[in-house]
C-alpha cells in the first residue's frame, strides 16, 4: 500500500535549516498496523503528516497503491486523502458547533453522497460504535471516550483504506484509552490498514509493527511480540 523511498523533509528558514526526516525507506502492506514510536522531536509527527498526505517531501519517492504521489498537486493529494484515509487525532478535532450526527455525517457530504446514503451510514456506524444515544449532543456534552469514539465513527465513514492516528489516546484515561486502542485492534483485524503515533509502550504492542524513529531516521523496525510476524531489522 505504502512505499517510501530515501524520503527526506527539511525545513528551511533564513538562518536555518533544520532536517526533520532523513533518507527514510518504508513499506507498509495493506492490513498491517503499524505503530511509529520515539522520542519528541524524532519526526515521528512529520512522518505521518507526509504519510497523510498533509504535508511533502523534500526529497525522496512515496508511493501509495502503486502511484508515485511525492510531486501530485494539491488537488489531487485532497481527492485522494478523500478517498483513501481517515484521520483520529488527539485532541479528536470535532466541531463544537455541530452535533454527534452532523460531524460523523461531514466527510460524506464532500464526497456527494446522497441524503439518503449519508442517513443509512450515519446511523449505522453510530450504533457500531454505541454511541447512537447521543446523535443528537453536541462534543462538550460528551466524555472523552465519548467523543473519541465519535472521531473514529467519522474517520471510518467514508470506508478509508488507511487510518492515521496521532496520539488517539493521548487526552484519555486508562479504561477509555484501553477501549479506543481496542476498536482500533479490531478494525485492523476486519481489514483496515491502521498506522498510529504513540509514545506509549503499551499502545505500541496493539501494533503488529513498531517502527521506531531517532534524529529524522528509522532505528529499528519490527514485528511486536504479539504479531504472527517474525522479521527483525534493526539499522546501525
Amino acid at each position: 500500500m505504502i512505499t517510501l523511498t530515501n524520503l527526506s523533509r527539511v525545513f528551511r528558514t533564513q538562518d536555518l535549516e533544520t532536517t526533520a526526516l532523513s533518507n527514510i525507506n518504508l513499506t507498509v502492506s495493506e492490513g498491517e498496523f503499524v505503530a511509529i514510536m520515539g522520542p519528541s522531536g524524532c519526526g515521528k509527527s512529520t512522518l505521518l503528516s507526509i504519510l497523510g498526505m498533509l504535508d511533502s517531501p523534500t526529497s525522496g519517492n512515496f508511493e501509495f497503491s502503486g502511484n508515485n504521489i511525492a510531486r501530485y498537486s494539491e488537488k489531487q493529494l485532497a481527492n485522494l486523502r478523500k478517498a483513501s484515509i481517515g484521520f483520529v487525532f488527539q485532541n479528536f478535532n470535532l466541531i463544537d458547533e455541530l452535533t454527534v450526527y452532523e460531524n460523523v455525517e461531514l466527510p460524506l457530504q464532500y464526497q456527494k453522497i446522497s441524503k439518503v446514503e449519508r442517513k443509512q451510514r450515519v446511523e449505522a456506524i453510530l450504533k457500531r460504535f454505541a454511541i447512537d444515544h447521543r446523535a443528537d449532543h453536541l462534543p462538550q456534552q460528551l466524555s472523552g471516550g465519548q467523543q473519541q469514539r465519535v472521531a473514529v465513527a467519522r474517520a471510518l465513514i467514508g470506508k478509508p483504506k488507511l487510518i492515521l492516528a496521532d496520539e488517539p489516546t493521548g487526552n484519555l484515561d486508562s479504561k477509555n484509552g484501553d477501549e479506543v486502542m481496542a476498536m482500533l485492534r479490531e478494525l485492523n483485524q476486519q481489514g483496515t490498514t491502521v498506522i498510529i503515533v504513540t509514545h506509549s509502550e503499551k499502545e505500541g504492542n496493539y501494533a503488529d509493527r513498531l517502527v521506531r524513529l531517532f534524529d529524522g531516521q528509522i532505528m529499528v523496525d519490527k514485528a511486536t511480540q504479539t504479531s504472527p510476524l517474525s522479521q527483525t531489522v534493526e539499522v546501525a
